[in-house]
């Protein structure tokens, strides 16, 4: 069958996203095909668009979408046309993708498709992140990097459910309203303020045991100075450059630190970790403590525009596209 899909024929700016026909094959043994209703938007995407993470060419992008399975490949038993499911795979730029089975968890009916497509990438980053990575502990006090963006508002919201003191940064007014009314009880704009001298302030100077820091290269060593003796810092993204040419020497001046560098794919690399993860990521939000502010939708041909605004921090919350 023949598909629209968005296409990465070489690496480079948002300019090199093509809207594609694209031939779709019946799904293979142990495969669904899901007829994609949304599909999420991430910043990870656009490190595989630029070959900040090396791919094979030409592929088809995307991570996350939500949709209803309208065919099941030889030997699945776990789904069957017509179930409402959410999936984090490759290729969910599309109107349909083939994905894994057991990559497929099905979908509450509190939860819808937008929100879900928004939600099992970002969410699961929270969950291990928050309960993996780093097990926050009611009465700790964290430090969220970029709270007003789409893993921040759905971590810091768990973090405070998690009985947490959340420090969020941002680099607006707006997004420190945003931050405040998603969980966290301090803001800091690190556009005008010390980010590292505001957490001694706020911490009466015993600082935070951890630190959330998706930005990258321009947080890093301002992450540091917020940490507690033997606080950890948790880079997991970034959005403002890798960070290079470290020096294992200032984690010992600084507080004998530690440091790590997670991915998702490693904390749900087995079948069970990623169904347990999804499912506490559905859980939190079903009952509440979590809500998912969609506040982008883009057509899902304008894939390149959403890039654009993404990297510009001209998007807040969650994004989707629609095929």
């Amino acid at each position: 069958m023949t598909i629209k899909a968005i296409r990465v024929h070489k690496t480079g700016g948002p300019e090199v996203l093509q809207y594609d026909d694209v031939e779709l094959a019946a799904p293979a043994a142990g495969q669904v095909r899901v007829r994609n209703k949304a599909i999420g938007l991430n910043f990870v995407e656009t490190y595989f668009r630029s070959g900040l993470y090396p791919v094979s060419l030409p592929f088809t992008l995307g991570s996350e979408a939500a949709g209803i399975v309208e065919a099941v490949g030889e030997g699945v038993t776990n789904l069957k046309v017509g179930d409402r499911v959410a999936y984090n795979s490759g290729g969910a730029y599309a109107e349909a993708t083939n994905v894994p089975a057991i990559r497929a968890l099905p979908l509450p009916d509190a939860v819808s498709f937008e929100v879900a497509a928004t939600l099992l990438l970002k969410g699961a980053t929270a969950e291990y992140l928050l309960r993996r990575t780093f097990r926050v502990e009611p009465g700790q006090t964290i430090l969220w990097h970029a709270a007003a963006g789409g893993v921040g508002l759905i971590a810091t919201q768990w973090a405070k459910h998690l009985g947490c003191t959340v420090i969020g940064t941002v680099g607006t007014d707006e997004k420190a309203a945003l931050a405040r009314a998603h969980g966290c009880d301090h803001v800091i704009n690190y556009r005008s303020e010390n980010v590292a001298e505001r957490v001694k302030e706020i911490t009466a100077g015993r600082k935070v045991p951890v630190v959330y820091d998706g930005v990258g290269k321009d947080t890093f060593l301002a992450s540091l100075d917020c940490l507690a003796p033997r606080g950890l810092l948790v880079s997991f993204g970034n959005a403002s450059g890798p960070v290079t040419g470290v020096d294992l020497g200032i984690l010992a001046a600084k507080g004998s630190l530690y440091v790590t560098r997670p991915t998702l794919a490693t904390y749900a690399a087995t079948n069970e970790d990623y169904a347990e993860i999804g499912k506490n990521v559905f859980d939190v939000v079903a009952k509440g403590a979590v809500k998912v502010q969609i506040n982008q939708h883009y057509k899902l041909a304008d894939a390149a525009q959403a890039h654009r605004d993404l990297e510009a921090r001209k998007t807040t919350g969650a994004t989707i596209l629609v095929p």
